[in-house]
Order: structure tokens, then sequence, then C-alpha cells
């Protein structure tokens, strides 16, 4: 897995990379924040949707024009739901025989076989992912800077003409994204485990809720809700994305009900020789894994906290926000916890472990409590 290197190109007087027009077939979240982007840099994006009220929308909210039978785009986005993926873009392939072709969906290995299977010639395909989204779907969700600083990854084979592999770079550079070359397989086993397991792990624990007392989610604090923040998703979606990856999705599963079945053991009988180890061991791996997660920049970092306690009154959070770039520090990161009825919320600010100190010094001076560090 190697992220590609820009291509050298002449930026166009608008600062984009691309110098193409572009035609969005589908204009949900991606496909309409993929308009709004690429129309904020001048280029021409035509939009069609089999909705007419979907496309309409996106065409209100700016992501491009409505298409035209006289159009010829030079590069064709396919953001339709995984189900039809492989219909809709052997379709635009046959119609538009110039296009580069490529399509947004999260998993890339069945459309590929299926479009590999109806013997199409398949060099202006590249299949592609953005490493990015939101839990509301539709163009009324959708952002222009929805991409910046995500991965987007690219699979192309052996066939697959540099001209052609350029154009998606430039697509997700002219975009914030960073292009990651990986097969087919390598994306979808990838992304089972670190976007479709956290998915369903969130829906299964979110939906223990659902029968819970009111007192007991009246003391919700933020870490269930960081949890479960994505169990707000749509299964119609998800049990397409699902059935389209289950065999990676089910393997990582399988590897978790493993842990779980360990960890229930220990907990049934915690007296017992080695039980309170396997819990320990089982948050101290937890503790490994997630410093192992990229950092704001792309690299191995795990940040440090500061935790400012922020009067509940209008205005003082983003006094906060300014105080700190007056003091030069960058936040890395932003978690805001506030119970209701309380006078006092929580804003968590992640900053680098060399500044923390001085941080916590100068927002003292200003006035601000700490209440952890």
């Amino acid at each position: 897995m190697n992220a590609l290197t820009p291509p050298i190109v002449d930026l166009t007087q608008n600062g984009a990379r691309l110098d193409a027009s572009v035609r969005i077939v589908g204009t949900g979240l991606l496909g309409a924040s993929i308009g709004l982007a690429l129309t904020d840099k001048g280029l021409d994006v035509a939009l069609a949707d089999a909705s007419p009220s979907q496309l309409r929308l996106a065409i209100d909210y700016g992501a491009g024009r409505a298409a035209s039978p006289n159009d010829d785009p030079d590069l064709i986005v396919v953001a339709v739901p995984p189900d039809v993926i492989a219909d809709v873009v052997a379709a635009e392939l046959a119609r538009y025989p110039r296009a580069v072709v490529t399509d947004v969906a999260s998993v890339k290995t069945a459309p590929y076989l299926d479009l590999a299977g109806r013997g199409l010639d398949l060099s202006l395909y590249i299949g592609s992912h953005p490493m990015a989204g939101r839990e509301r779907g539709g163009a009324i969700s959708a952002r222009a800077d929805l991409f910046v600083g995500r991965p987007w990854v690219v699979c192309r084979d052996a066939s697959t003409p540099r001209r052609a592999l350029a154009i998606i770079e430039d697509l997700a550079l002219d975009l914030g994204a960073t292009p990651i070359e990986m097969t087919p397989d390598q994306h979808d086993e990838a992304v089972g485990l670190v976007s479709h397991v956290p998915q369903l792990v969130a829906s299964l624990l979110a939906a223990r809720l659902v029968d819970a007392p009111d007192e007991a989610l009246r003391l919700a604090g933020q870490g269930l809700r960081d949890t479960v923040r994505i169990a707000s998703s749509t299964p119609e979606l998800w049990v397409q994305i699902l059935g389209a990856n289950s065999a990676p999705v089910a393997e990582a599963l399988s590897a978790l009900r493993a842990d779980l079945d360990a960890v229930i053991g220990a907990l049934e009988d915690t007296d017992a020789v080695g039980a309170r180890r396997r819990i320990a061991d089982a948050i101290a791996a937890g503790n490994v894994g997630v410093a192992r997660l990229p950092g704001k920049h792309g690299q191995d970092r795990r940040f440090a906290q500061i935790v400012v306690m922020v009067d509940d009154t209008p205005g003082q959070l983003g006094k906060l926000l300014t105080e700190l770039g007056e003091i030069n520090v960058n936040m890395e990161d932003l978690r805001l916890e506030h119970s209701p009825g309380t006078a006092v919320g929580l804003a968590e600010i992640s900053v680098l472990p060399e500044v923390k100190q001085r941080t916590i010094e100068d927002l003292e001076a200003r006035g601000w409590r700490i209440a952890s560090v």
C-alpha cells in the first residue's frame, strides 16, 4: 500500500489540477460533495440522478448543472448504491467510450469481478473509494471539504493507462484527499476492519439502548456517545455494503467474537486464576491498537489531552478557541461534553505533547480552569 506520487502538471487558473469536463452520476452525499468541490474550482460539472428531486436539490445547492445529451465528459464519477454500481459503470463506459470512469463505492472487488465477467474493456475504468462520509446522506448533507485530509483509495489494474490514472489522482488531489493505491482485495479487507466492522459494533451496542431505562440513559457520557456515533447510518445502504463485503467482515467479527468470549469467561468468574489478567490484557491491547491510528498529519502519534471547564454561557467556546490561537497553539482535535442542567461543559482539546504544559500554563494565566490533565 503506497501513496501515489502526485503527477507533475500545470495547474489551471482556478488552481485545479484537473483540466476536464466532469459527469457525476448519483447526487447523494458523495456525488454532491464532489460536485460542490469541483464547481468551487471552476470546473464544468454535469449531474445525473435517477431521482429528479434529488438531482434538483443537488443543483440548487451548487453541485453542478443538469446533464445534457450533448455532453462529452472527460471524467465520469459514479456515486450510486453498491448494488447498481456495475450496471451504471457498464452503461457509462458504453455511452462515453473515451471517458475515464471511476466509482466511489465502499466495496471494490464485487463490482470489478461483475464488470470483468461481462467481457467489457475496463482499461478506462478505475475503481476508487474516498474514505470520507457522514452519518446522514443526501445532497442536503454534502460539503465541499468532505474529502480534505482523507485517504482516497485507487484500484487500478495492469491495463490502466497512465493518462487515466493521472486523472483519478488529480481528482483526489483537487478534493484535498491523499491518493493511495491498493488492489480491490486489499481495499475490501482493510475497510472491512476499519469501517464495516465498526459500523456493526456501533449499531449492536446502540441497539442495547432501545430498552434501557431512562435513568440509565441520563447517565450516558462521551464514551458511549463516541462509540455509537455512527449507529445513525442508513440500514438500506449498509445491507448492500455488508452483503458485498461479507467475507472480510465475517472474518474480523469472528476474531472479535473470540475476544469477547474470552472476556465474558473472565467476567463470569473474576476470582479464577488468570481472569483479571485476561481483562487487563484486553484493555492493554486496545491501548496499543488505538495508538497505531494515524494522527491529523498522517503520522502515528498520540496527542496530549487537556480538559478545560467552559461556562455554559454564549461565546465561551469561541473565546477558548480564539485564545488558543492567540497563544499560538494548534488544536489537533476537540471533544465537547455537557450534561443537561449543568452550568459548565468540558472541552477536551488535543495538542502536541511538547506544547501541553505551556498550553495549560497560558490558559490558566488567562483565567481558564483545567478540569484534568
